[in-house]
């Protein structure tokens, strides 16, 4: 009994636990758990890195839940999703995961291999059955037709051209859906040998998304996608602009932009703005401009390789190039990652010497302010000659609007962080004096808090101040911060 006794009182104190699940980008879709090793491939998706090394291992290409299908050529180590799903766990408190061993995932992939073979035979079975009912009701007509002279019993065209046949399965066709019946028309005109087919399809697509939210997101299918990915690299001037100038148009809908990225799309968008037409340059850097507004692409871009010839781009004889360029590396350049890049492709440099020629000052200046905000693009812009250049753009006052100048008190904050480093940079190109009478005649109160917090920073009196050797420390070559 006194067994018992204890017993009811544990089960009475004792709380329910609640399991906590994770968000749905952490969980690998082939394993279905959470990732420990994620890794991103060509074509954007992330996976347990065992599970793709079984995948190529086998030669198998998966058929992801959203019927995209993944693209494994080029495998990088994903740490920023790595270091997100361990902060998630340790806040959760939940043990990390642990990486699943080779032979497991292996298992785990002939599993899916065998269920997909499965899924595709019955599909196989039911378009046989389909090709078959539709062989037979064409030559009913056919014969019909034949035997009568008029056509007393109405129209018939909608009999003899069947709606909506395409390669799809007969799951994914709907000949009662107009939708439907576009997007298969569009994919059998894709992938078609003809040039002149692909061209009309492309031009089509394009006429359809410019106007049209709602068909911009019911035409954005994997199917499509992988449809349009094909005719992108097309040697035809007429094929490869419409198609990317389509891309925008998709990509213009919220909901469409991770789905395109996922879609593998990203990689030959990259080679055209590297040395497609002129044209199809400028609808490439727009496209990447537009997918780099979600936060969930800004990482995959910059690993699939579209941060240089963005860069380049900025030197384009295209405005409309150089612009939208300038403003997908503003939104890249929001993410740690990107802006370690950045600095590693000497794009500091340049872009402050953009500034000093007054090119694309405004832009550029908005780029160099993310870069002031990392460790990194803080030493490199100190080394570079930036807070030289900002005092004496903001000593000259010549500016066309209230925000360039604002840019300018922006990075100087940023730079701020650089510890004594900075402060000795600032000293000697006698920042204290100006910042002093900028912050009476700014206009926005955001910048004017910059401008004291800045101040601060150079009346702030350290222990050693006395002692520093403010010209070894100005051409020292490290971001050295204070203690």
């Amino acid at each position: 009994m006194g067994s018992g006794k204890q017993r009811w009182r544990i089960s009475f104190h004792k709380s329910p636990i609640k399991v906590k699940h994770p968000p749905m980008e952490f969980i690998c879709p082939i394993s279905g758990s959470l990732m420990a090793d994620p890794i991103i491939v060509s074509s954007g998706h992330t996976f347990e890195r065992h599970c793709v090394l079984a995948c190529k291992s086998l030669s198998f290409t998966p058929i992801l839940p959203d019927n995209s299908i993944p693209n494994f050529s080029t495998i990088i180590p994903n740490r920023a999703l790595k270091s997100t799903i361990l902060n998630w766990c340790s806040s959760s408190h939940i043990d990390p995961p642990i990486p699943l061993d080779f032979l497991s995932a292996e298992n785990l992939v002939r599993t899916l291999m065998a269920t997909q073979n499965t899924n595709n035979t019955k599909n196989c079975d039911v378009m046989n059955r389909f090709i078959e009912s539709v062989t037979l009701l064409n030559r009913q007509i056919s014969t019909t037709s034949e035997e009568s002279v008029t056509p007393t019993s109405g129209p018939t065209t909608a009999l003899t051209r069947p709606c909506c046949y395409s390669s799809a399965s007969s799951s994914e066709m709907d000949p009662t859906n107009p939708k439907s019946c576009e997007e298969d028309e569009l994919i059998v005109k894709l992938k078609s040998s003809h040039v002149f087919e692909q061209e009309e399809a492309v031009i089509s697509l394009r006429k359809l998304t410019r106007t049209r939210e709602e068909t911009r997101f019911q035409l954005c299918t994997p199917r499509l996608l992988s449809a349009l990915r094909s005719v992108i690299s097309s040697r035809y001037a007429s094929v490869q602009v419409n198609s990317i100038a389509a891309l925008v148009n998709l990509s213009l809908e919220n909901g469409n932009k991770v789905k395109i990225v996922r879609s593998g799309i990203v990689p030959p968008l990259i080679d055209v703005l590297k040395g497609g037409f002129p044209e199809s340059q400028e609808h490439a850097a727009g496209a990447l401009f537009s997918l780099a507004l979600d936060d969930q692409n800004k990482t995959a871009i910059g690993v699939l390789g579209a941060l240089p010839p963005l860069l380049h781009s900025l030197r384009s004889e295209s405005e409309r190039m150089r612009h939208d360029s300038a403003l997908a590396l503003y939104h890249l350049s929001l993410v740690q990652s990107n802006r370690a890049k950045l600095v590693k492709l000497g794009a500091v440099q340049s872009l402050l010497g953009m500034v000093r020629t007054g090119h694309m000052t405004g832009r550029i200046l908005s780029i160099l302010c993310n870069m002031a905000a990392s460790l990194e693009g803080r030493g490199s812009m100190l080394d570079g000659g930036a807070v030289e250049c900002f005092v004496g753009m903001l000593r000259q006052g010549e500016f066309d609007a209230e925000s360039i100048r604002e840019s300018c008190v922006t990075a100087l904050y940023g730079l701020s962080h650089g510890g004594l480093r900075f402060k000795g940079l600032a000293k000697e190109a006698a920042a204290e004096d100006l910042l002093i009478t900028l912050e009476e005649i700014l206009e926005g109160e955001k910048a004017k808090d910059k401008v004291r917090k800045i101040l601060q920073v150079l009346r702030e009196k350290d222990e050693e101040e006395e002692e520093i050797d403010w010209e070894e420390l100005l051409n020292s070559d490290g971001d050295t911060n204070s203690a």
